[in-house]
């Protein structure tokens, strides 16, 4: 069975050619605008019994941030979900935040998909 990752962006182009990297490699994949939509999202999959192995992220989005939405998630049954936050966000002081709240990594855009295939890997090899 195909590993699911959800990423959640609120530009389409980004969630397409993210969504097609991953696609490419086997992965199946949920796809949510904003924090909001993505928190809907993981309830209406922990109801059909699917659980996501990872989550990848942006930090500047509209309703709910990364920030916010990756605090709000470890406070749910997907707490030990890693979440990757890809974003264009570098600076230390943000990275500091995202970390805080429970992100496992952080990748800044744009992205190179061996790059992102790479840490996606090391965050679910277990799973």
């Amino acid at each position: 069975m195909q590993k699911q990752i959800m990423v959640v962006d609120d530009s389409p182009t980004i969630r397409s050619s993210v969504s097609f990297c991953l696609r490419n490699a086997g992965y199946r994949v949920a796809e949510a605008k904003d924090g909001q939509d993505a928190l809907e999202r993981l309830e209406e999959m922990r109801e059909a019994g699917e659980m996501p192995v990872l989550i990848l992220t942006d930090i500047n989005m509209p309703i709910m941030d990364g920030i916010t939405f990756i605090g709000r998630v470890k406070d749910t049954d997907f707490k030990f979900l890693p979440i990757l936050v890809l974003t264009t966000e570098s600076e230390k002081d943000m990275i500091v935040k995202g970390r805080k709240a429970g992100a496992a990594g952080w990748l800044v855009k744009p992205f190179h998909p061996e790059q992102l295939l790479w840490a996606i890997k090391k965050l679910t090899y277990t799973r």
